[in-house]
Order: C-alpha cells, then sequence, then structure tokens
C-alpha cells in the first residue's frame, strides 16, 4: 500500500510539474493585440507612441502586433475608432491624448485602457476628489508639468510685461485646466491675463491675431489642436513680434520661445512599461497614474533670436532637427 501512494504521489508530481511547464510555455507564445487611438498627428503625440510601441516590441518581439488608428483630431472619428478596437476584443488599449481617453473609456469599462499625454485625469474622467488612482479598468500616464514654474518663466523671460494673453482650444478640458492654473498664478503676480480660446483648425489664425494684437505675451498650454497648428500660429505672432512660451516642446518648436516641457517619448516608454505589466497580470485598477519626473527648460534658439529674446544659462537650447 505504501508503495502504491509513493508511486501515485511521484506521478500526481510528475503530472504537475507537466502542466506547469505547459503553461510556462503558453505563456512564452501567447499573442497579444494592442489597439492605439492617437487624437492627432503631432511631434509629441508620435513620440508617445513610438515610445510606447518600443517598450512593448522589446518586451514580446512579434507576440505583439498594433491595431495603430489615428483620429486626425476629430473627437467623433477617436469614438468610432475606440468602438471597433472594442469589438475587435484587443487585448489593451492605448488613448493618447485626453478625447482619446474620454472615447476608450466610454467604449469599455472592461479592456484595459492606459492613458498617455493626459494633464489631469481627474478633470478629463470627471472625478471628483481624484487621489491619483483612476481605478476600473483604467490607468496610464500624465504629461503634466509644473504650471505655476511655466508662469515663472513668462515673469523670468518678461519682466516688463503687463498683459499676457492665454490661447488655448475651448474643445479640451485639460487645456482649460492648465489655462486657469497659470492665469491664477500669472494674476497673482500682479499681471492682466485675458484668455482666448478658437473653437477648432478653422479659427486659430484670427483668434491668435485678436491675442497678439492685445497682448505682451501669449502663454499656450500643453493643446493638442495649438500643437498640429503651430505654423499658422507663428505665421501670426512672428510678424506682430509677440513671443509664446508653451507648455510642451512641440508647440514650442513651431511658434514658442520657451518651454518647461517634459520628454514624450519617455512618457510613452513608461506607459509602455505600465502596459508589459497590465499584460502580465498585474490589476490594472490599483496601478497609480504615473508622471515624468525631471522637466527641462528649453528654449528655442531661432525664434528668440528674431524677437531679441536672452534666456538665462540655466534653460538648454532645443535641438535643430
Amino acid at each position: 500500500m505504501k508503495m502504491k501512494k509513493l508511486t501515485a504521489v511521484m506521478a500526481a508530481a510528475v503530472l504537475t510539474t507537466g502542466l506547469l511547464g505547459t503553461a510556462a510555455a503558453a505563456d512564452e507564445e501567447t499573442t497579444y493585440v494592442v489597439g492605439i487611438c492617437q487624437l492627432v498627428q503631432h511631434e509629441a503625440l508620435d513620440a508617445a507612441t513610438q515610445g510606447f510601441k518600443d517598450v512593448l516590441t522589446e518586451e514580446f518581439g512579434d507576440r505583439v502586433t498594433f491595431d495603430e488608428q489615428n483620429a486626425a483630431g476629430d473627437t467623433a472619428t477617436a469614438t468610432t475608432i475606440c468602438t471597433n478596437l472594442v469589438s475587435e476584443n484587443v487585448d489593451l488599449i492605448l488613448a493618447n491624448a485626453t478625447p482619446a481617453l474620454q472615447s476608450a473609456a466610454a467604449a469599455t469599462n472592461s479592456i484595459p485602457i492606459l492613458g498617455t499625454s493626459i494633464t489631469e485625469y481627474g478633470v478629463a474622467l470627471e472625478i471628483d476628489d481624484f487621489d491619483g488612482t483612476v481605478g476600473g479598468n483604467i490607468s496610464g500616464t500624465s504629461d503634466l508639468a509644473p504650471l505655476d514654474q511655466q508662469a515663472d518663466m513668462v515673469t523670468e523671460l518678461f519682466p516688463d510685461a503687463q498683459e499676457v494673453g492665454i490661447l488655448y482650444c475651448s474643445a479640451e478640458a485639460n487645456s482649460k485646466y492648465q489655462a486657469d492654473v497659470v492665469q491664477a498664478a500669472l494674476e497673482e503676480k500682479g499681471l492682466s491675463v485675458t484668455v482666448y480660446t478658437f473653437s477648432d483648425t478653422n479659427d486659430v489664425a484670427s483668434v491668435t491675431g485678436e491675442a497678439c494684437n492685445n497682448s505682451d505675451v501669449l502663454y499656450i498650454p500643453t493643446d493638442n489642436t495649438a500643437a498640429s497648428c503651430t505654423e499658422a500660429i507663428n505665421n501670426v505672432a512672428l510678424p506682430a513680434g509677440v513671443p509664446i512660451v508653451a507648455g510642451e516642446e512641440g508647440i514650442m518648436a513651431g511658434c514658442g520661445v520657451a518651454t518647461l516641457s517634459i520628454n514624450y517619448y519617455d512618457l510613452g516608454r513608461t506607459t509602455g512599461e505600465m502596459a508589459v505589466r497590465v499584460l502580465n497580470g498585474e490589476d490594472i485598477s490599483t496601478m497609480p497614474i504615473e508622471y515624468f519626473q525631471n522637466p527641462v527648460k528649453e528654449y528655442n534658439p531661432a525664434l528668440c533670436e528674431e524677437l531679441g529674446v536672452t534666456v538665462p544659462d540655466d534653460y538648454t537650447a532645443l535641438e535643430a532637427e
């Protein structure tokens, strides 16, 4: 009897080991389809998407494929993209920019969603008393740079400025959040601040012209519509001689003189690392939003020279492409 029991135990052990080995082999053969909804094509969002994809490819190789789609700045298109990704039952969705996140959140409460290039998740998802963790099937990374320090840059670079215009797209809730914070900080310094909003790309030039006519300097927050229209903005602001402090590097590169900005490629990589953890089984509902830790003061040498702007030594020159 003892021998039979021992034989049975050994057989069970061999079977268990075999099953574990089979499971491990299955894990190594598992494939993933990751859906990507990017709101619009511009330098910052493109870099975040690329960083995200690079990390997943480094981790999973050809076991991960991407269904990458761009909404061309249209929220309705973002909604359609996310709905289609859900119907395809992808394993995870990257929502790049706030309207993309809002569309993904409306499309599914079960497929994991990671946001990136989102300024404030509480604002984007209308969460009262947001504590840093969304919960449910959503987490991600934020591109929020210290707004008080961006306001400080305005007065540091332009100490004689009295009238500051804040320019952004009224359709972007996170842009309004940034604008409100910076406006309060500038008004606390004694400056007069006026907000100018455009509804879409069609009225960017006219609203920029109005802002330039009434401002010594402009501030543009991290705004996707503005980022896709920097040439149009620069074509108005530069001839008017009005400098722009931008919320991120891509906007600065196109029409601004300076920014306190994050690195969007690195932000995307952080989001990709979060995706690896989710696909490997970590509970997304417990994952707090992650932030870029080391924003950098940068300046645009070409525009600074044209506008006669002198920057302090602790600013880094934007690298020419």
